[in-house]
């Protein structure tokens, strides 16, 4: 099987098994919580992307990787990563810790927009085997932090159940 359908498979498959695993589990337990937490607990996921900075590790990935991907992706990740931590260190301080969650999920989606972008131009899925060993994150990583940042965005954008709740209850009582 040539690399790139190779890569453009596993990276389908990523998305699809991230998604059903969603869908089953990490929704569900979200949805159970107030917005806080669930930013919280998405936040937690996406403080490791400190991690995307290894794409410029030598000996970790081929010398030929293209730098314009490798830098962008490397600091993107890392970016985000502090952006998180932030938003997790500052959960105390509303007015500190929404700014910084709705920051580390625009960087976050941003970042990994762009580096599909950069790897399209640099044809990266015909030569996968450029990841070395960290072929992995943009096949299996990749897709569950772009999922948890929609998700992200989906809790951000919703109304506030404690505010559709007394609406509801408002309505009732009319």
């Amino acid at each position: 099987m040539p690399t790139e359908i190779l890569f453009q498979t596993h990276l389908v498959l990523g998305y699809i098994a991230w998604l059903l695993c969603f869908g089953a589990y990490g929704l569900p337990w979200l949805n159970s919580m107030d917005r806080m937490a669930a930013q919280r607990a998405i936040a937690t996921l996406h403080s490791f992307r400190f991690f995307g900075l290894v794409f410029m590790l030598p000996g970790v990935v081929s010398p030929d990787l293209p730098a314009r991907f490798a830098t962008f992706a490397a600091y993107g990740d890392f970016a985000t990563g502090v952006l998180a931590m932030l938003a997790l260190l500052s959960v105390r301080i509303r007015q500190l810790f929404w700014p910084f969650v709705v920051a580390f999920n625009v960087v976050g989606m941003v970042d990994l927009i762009v580096d599909y972008y950069h790897a399209i131009q640099a044809d990266l899925p015909a030569h996968a085997g450029l990841f070395g060993a960290t072929y992995a994150i943009p096949v299996i990583y990749v897709p569950l932090l772009m999922i948890t940042h929609v998700a992200a965005f989906y809790f951000l954008l919703r109304p506030h159940q404690e505010a559709t709740r007394a609406m509801a209850g408002d309505a009732a009582a009319s």
